[in-house]
């Protein structure tokens, strides 16, 4: 194996290893490294909601999902959908890093030609659904997770929704039908990191008691205080996998812009580039 090829697996498929919790920070901190580094090439992105899904989407793509990077389109693959598209240098990050595709491949993050757009879009090798615009990811993975149903196949099918997104009325619809239809193999996140755009969510529109609320629409609901704790979304996974007969949501509890201090809980790092003199000092703070 070329020494590109061993980066381009530095990520085994789900359960191939078993990292302690210190090599789960490092490779934390590298996925940080490469948003920050993306965005700032790029000159645009949207480094905060990016920075605080990191660890949600290692726990999927390094232990829970059942996946094939050399395979992208392996029909008995598990199913992630990025519901918030924005978000997509993080999703990228994580793709690269498991081999979907090279990681020097992320350098061109909103390039005219490259696969890497700013928003998610199927012409990247691992991505499910062309996202972007809020509000639609959770019926399409219904529409997945219906189809695996009806094909009789095992795949599990996760979403992964921004809390600002939750105001959109087509995630309280989606949530009936998942309900109706009993999807026990559906999994949603909420990326509860309390901000939207350039305001806390709180300003805009008041989601508590969220958990309450998805529970109401008839679906399991498990909050997380620390979704920072690779361990603690693992184990609301595990508790997912073992509810049958409906879908389960599971709200973490984020910081956005998480891992860079003068990021973190910052609106303005919603959908704004680090400049020179902050990328600089960003890289300091993850090294």
């Amino acid at each position: 194996m070329t020494s590109t090829e061993a980066e381009r697996h530095e990520f085994p498929l789900a359960g191939e290893k078993q990292y302690s919790m210190d090599e789960l920070k490092d490779i934390a901190r590298g996925l940080r490294r490469d948003v920050v580094q993306m965005t700032f090439t790029a000159g645009s992105g949207h480094p905060g909601g990016s920075l605080s899904e990191i660890e949600i989407l290692m726990a999927l793509y390094l232990r829970a999902m059942r996946h094939n990077p050399k395979d992208p389109t392996w029909p008995d693959r598990d199913r992630f959908i990025l519901s918030k598209g924005h978000a997509c240098s993080g999703f990228y990050a994580v793709l690269a890093r498991c081999g979907y595709f090279p990681r020097e491949e992320l350098w061109t993050f909103r390039k005219i030609g490259s696969r890497l757009q700013g928003h998610a879009h199927t012409m990247t090798p691992g991505v499910e659904m062309n996202s972007g615009s809020l509000g639609q990811g959770l019926s399409f993975a219904i529409g997945v997770a219906l189809a695996a149903n009806i094909d009789k196949k095992d795949y599990r099918v996760y979403v992964l929704l921004g809390d600002g997104e939750c105001d959109e009325g087509q995630v309280w619809e989606a949530a009936m039908a998942a309900a109706h239809y009993r999807l026990g193999n559906l999994t949603a996140f909420v990326d509860r990191n309390r901000i939207q755009n350039d305001r806390f969510t709180s300003e805009v529109m008041r989601l508590e008691p969220l958990a309450e609320k998805w529970s109401a629409f008839g679906w399991k609901a498990i909050e997380i205080d620390d979704g920072h704790d690779v361990a603690e979304v693992l184990d609301a996974i595990s508790e997912a996998k073992r509810t049958r007969g409906r879908p389960t949501v599971i709200i973490a509890r984020t910081i956005k812009g998480k891992g860079v201090s003068f990021m973190e809980n910052n609106p303005d790092f919603h959908g704004r580039a680090p400049t020179k003199d902050e990328y600089e000092r960003a890289m300091k703070e993850l090294a």
